[in-house]
């Protein structure tokens, strides 16, 4: 080897050269207590080049994080645009006469109307929207037979219906019938003494009266628009009007004078029908001065078994139902739930037995 060769020595690498292209990133969980914490309890570590390296499984669990935000906030939206669907119970006076205007508008009906019988005889009506509400009296419910008021149960109209604004009077049945039965006569007193099968001899001459006299509702295929008597249930939700308290009033026998008639405050007769407060959706006298008959049969343990919806009673029975007080009844005797029942037949009970009348409404539209 001449001395000018260089001693051959160790090869060296050639580095590789660098591209302008990212490189692959490569992800690597640390524990916080490795290195700096990027707050989440894992360290961002940095590659060959400077650059923050990312973990996937971060990554993932930030989605599946967000897609159950997502879906929670979605199902919060779909329950409460579903709760406003449901129809809210109890409720105060603004909101009876609210649910009273939505449901006149929807149907093209007036919310109070009259039927003329001639000779300056009216009978006037107040439109009850349909609803749900619960049925029945609870077992610490201050008041006489408790025992035929239970358990209480959910129930729904489907179905709008006018109900009369006050109880039948004297110079209505007189006017109809041609007669009166009464004991204390006077001509806008509710008439009384009057059998349940005598009210079904009204009816149907009420009926029967040709235009332009009733019905001013209509007439639909299943008998809507038809005068009759209301159902329990019917008489039960329309004198609620809402409330869920032993009268429409409150809980209060004191209150109760400044809306009905009994034993407290009647003189030990009937009156003129509307001399005292309403309830909210405009009904009279539904707590006293006389009972009323319902079209339902009687069944003790009926309540138990009824329907939810628009419950009519048992199918066969011995006796009718009768609601509401009357002039010589105690407070507890007056409650929206109190519950009594009497042979179809029946007229005398003390001078108290008389009804109102109901219609299904019918839509302007048939």
């Amino acid at each position: 080897m001449s001395a000018e060769q260089p001693m051959a020595g160790p090869a060296q690498p050639v580095p590789e050269p660098r591209t302008t292209d990212p490189p692959s990133t490569v992800l690597r969980a640390v524990s916080a207590s490795n290195g700096p914490s990027t707050g989440s309890g894992l360290q961002a570590v940095s590659l060959s080049n400077g650059e923050p390296a990312v973990n996937p499984d971060q990554g993932r669990s930030l989605t599946g994080f967000y897609v159950v935000i997502c879906v929670l906030l979605a199902l919060t939206l779909l329950g409460t645009w579903l709760w406003t669907l449901i129809p809210k119970w109890p409720f105060d006076a603004d909101e009876a006469r609210r649910r009273q205007v939505e449901a006149s508008e929807r149907l093209g009906l007036p919310i109070e109307k009259a039927v003329d019988l001639g000779d300056g005889v009216v009978m006037e009506f107040v439109l009850i929207p349909a609803g749900s509400f619960k049925m029945g009296s609870p077992d610490n419910e201050a008041g006489p037979w408790r025992g035929r008021e239970g358990p209480v149960h959910r129930v729904r109209i489907t179905k709008p219906f006018y109900m009369g604004k006050y109880e039948v009077t004297q110079e209505v049945w007189e006017k109809v019938m041609g007669s009166n039965p009464s004991e204390f006569k006077g001509a806008k007193n509710p008439v009384e003494n009057v059998s349940w099968e005598d009210c079904q001899d009204f009816l149907k001459k009420l009926n029967a009266l040709p235009h332009p006299h009733p019905s001013p509702f209509g007439r639909g295929s299943q008998g809507e628009g038809l005068f009759r008597l209301p159902t329990e249930a019917q008489w039960e939700y329309a004198c609620r009007a809402g409330t869920k308290t032993r009268f429409c009033s409150g809980d209060a026998d004191a209150g109760l004078a400044d809306y009905a008639w009994s034993d407290a405050n009647s003189g030990n007769t009937t009156h003129p029908v509307g001399t005292k407060k309403p309830n909210a959706w405009g009904l009279y006298d539904m707590h006293g001065n006389v009972q009323e008959w319902c079209a339902d049969w009687y069944g003790k343990d009926y309540y138990g078994k009824s329907p939810r919806d628009d419950p009519t009673g048992p199918a066969v029975g011995n006796v009718r139902v009768l609601r509401g007080g009357v002039w010589n009844d105690s407070p507890g005797y007056c409650r929206s739930a109190s519950c009594s029942y009497l042979a179809p037949t029946s007229r005398f009970d003390d001078y108290g037995l008389g009804f109102r009348v109901v219609a299904v409404a019918v839509s302007a539209g048939h």
